[in-house]
């Protein structure tokens, strides 16, 4: 793969970008952090001709796990220049997913390439994915600079960086060699991850969910594995499960390099909990050893259908690996000149494969209102404000239907209310809110009873439902409920509307029913174009991106 970065006009190997990135210390827009949203909210900001420079503490290719991608890949790969080289990288080719969270039932399938066939996604080698696209916002003229570590922001009036009067200004960085240096910029992107460099050290606005406060475990398997339905359109899925104990989830995600991507998340009290319990079922045999692995080999006999997956295939070079999947948001994204973006901004679950798309949309978001302050579409606190919201409405769809997942695999209240920033829920699920209320009425704060009402509502996302399924109710009960068209029914609509006892006709429409609602998530750049944020949508045309007025909503 080209390790290049771009210096000024041209393409320099990586070590003369080293050598010469000396010359230029005042840049438009400094990006914190390589990853995915840092990568592509520079690939945007620099197709633009804003001059732009990426700091980023460790050098690529670099491990990370999350490599399962939501269709919204694609139109945010289109909108930077992107896509074809991600069609023709090689990575396995998703074309849907499938779910099983309810045990007494069939998995449920989702169908991305039902009604087009470019509408799949990719299980990506996340090193390679993410090379790619940091090596590709270089070739859009990016200066990428690799082993710089960002270890302090200057702000404008240092004695008042968290008043109205001081903004980020510059940095200083270190390098593993001892050097040291200082960029100064116009504008901050902070996609620093888990770190989050602005939310942790400076803003400290940080909230954590207690509800998902879980722990992941993973390995990779090779040889002897088996493909998720071999022949038909659903060949070689993502498969995820719900443990049988109601503790937690699994996944299996096929990869290009030939291995599976296996792994198990639970919350963490649980995680402790069944250690304990191993490591005293192993003393009772006389073994003082109870290791990572040996949990992690444990949580298979929960897993029935993952079990079967995984075959006679072997746990390549016996690693397993693990890490902290505590859930966070915050009240802001943004401020005077700053943004902040991917797993810098927020973090949830990844049951649902979100991490990506919202690293993408954030940094498409930071790039349009950034440039929209400079070009003058808008007043900068106008741009940072969309971002924020935009952010914000983003991360608690999702959190909205993880959360009704979770709900159903632990088969109990989940109390979420305290754990988002509220105004958030209105811009989030502006269509729900009637539906659960009975009302045209959205203006009021949610309620306790309005939530749990809308992760019921949610939880039919996940109904155990397949194409074959869909077309067999629609040949008894007629197109008209199953349309798109169709309105978004309550569930006690749908009970007078449908005969309860017929479960299998009562799953099909309540998860399109509610897929009506949580689509919007799969959609990427096409979101922002069409909804408007207190009068505003992005104009995403290359030369001209920014913001519009649209007027009041």
């Amino acid at each position: 793969m080209d390790s290049t970065v771009s210096i000024f006009s041209g393409i320099l190997p990586r070590s003369f970008a080293d050598l010469f990135s000396c010359l230029q210390t005042h840049f438009d827009v400094l990006v914190i952090g390589g990853g995915p949203a840092g990568a592509y909210a520079a690939s945007a900001l620099a197709r633009e001709g804003i001059s732009t420079v990426v700091l980023e503490a460790t050098r690529f290719p670099r491990y990370h796990i999350g490599e399962s991608m939501l269709p919204s890949l694609t139109s945010f790969m289109k909108f930077i220049g992107m896509e074809e080289k991600l069609r023709q990288y090689g990575f396995c080719v998703k074309r849907g997913a499938a779910v099983k969270f309810n045990q007494r039932k069939r998995e449920g399938y989702t169908d991305f390439v039902k009604d087009d066939p470019n509408n799949g996604s990719w299980n990506v080698v996340r090193s390679e994915f993410d090379e790619l696209l940091l090596r590709h916002s270089a070739a859009c003229g990016a200066t990428v600079l690799e082993d710089h570590k960002v270890v302090e922001v200057h702000f404008t009036d240092d004695g008042e960086r968290h008043s109205t009067q001081g903004r980020p200004c510059a940095v200083t960085y270190s390098r593993s060699s001892g050097e040291t240096g200082k960029i100064s910029f116009d504008y901050l992107v902070d996609a620093s991850g888990r770190n989050g460099v602005m939310s942790t050290k400076y803003l400290k606005n940080r909230k954590m969910n207690a509800s998902l406060k879980n722990v992941a475990c993973w390995g990779y398997w090779q040889g002897g594995y088996e493909m998720y339905m071999p022949g038909t359109r659903r060949e070689n899925a993502p498969w995820f499960e719900a443990l049988t104990d109601e503790s937690g989830w699994g996944w299996f995600i096929p990869l290009h390099n030939g291995t599976v991507s296996v792994g198990i998340v639970l919350h963490q009290d649980t995680s402790n909990a069944k250690k304990a319990v191993g490591r005293d079922a192993a003393a009772s045999k006389g073994n003082n050893s109870y290791s990572l692995r040996d949990h992690y080999l444990d949580q298979f006999q929960f897993l029935p259908g993952l079990k079967k997956l995984l075959g006679t295939g072997t746990l390549a070079g016996g690693v397993v690996k693990s890490a902290s999947d505590y859930s966070y948001s915050a009240d802001r994204y943004s401020g005077d000149h700053f943004r902040i973006i991917g797993d810098a901004s927020a973090f949830i679950d990844p049951l649902f494969s979100s991490g990506v798309h919202l690293a993408l949309l954030g940094g498409l978001t930071a790039a349009a209102t950034i440039a929209a302050s400079m070009r003058g579409h808008c007043s900068e606190a106008v741009a940072a404000e969309y971002h924020t919201n935009k952010v914000g409405a983003a991360y608690t769809r999702f959190f909205f239907v993880v959360m009704s997942a979770y709900k159903q695999i632990r088969s109990q209240s989940v109390d979420v209310l305290s754990d988002v920033d509220e105004d958030n829920f209105d811009r989030a699920f502006d269509i729900i809110r009637p539906v659960i209320q009975g009302t045209s009425d959205v203006g009021k704060k949610v309620t306790e009873d309005e939530l749990q009402r809308a992760l019921t509502f949610c939880q039919d996302v996940w109904a155990p439902t397949d194409p074959e399924m869909h077309a067999s109710v629609a040949s008894r009960l007629g197109p008209e409920l199953l349309s798109p068209a169709a309105p978004i029914f309550s569930r006690e609509e749908l009970s007078e509307l449908i005969d309860p006892a017929d479960e299998e006709s009562m799953d099909v429409v309540r998860r399109i029913n509610a897929r009506k609602v949580t689509d919007p998530i799969f959609r990427g750049t096409h979101t922002l174009e069409v909804e408007p944020e207190r009068g505003w949508i992005a104009c995403l045309e290359r030369g001209q991106l920014g913001l519009v007025w649209v007027g009041e909503e």
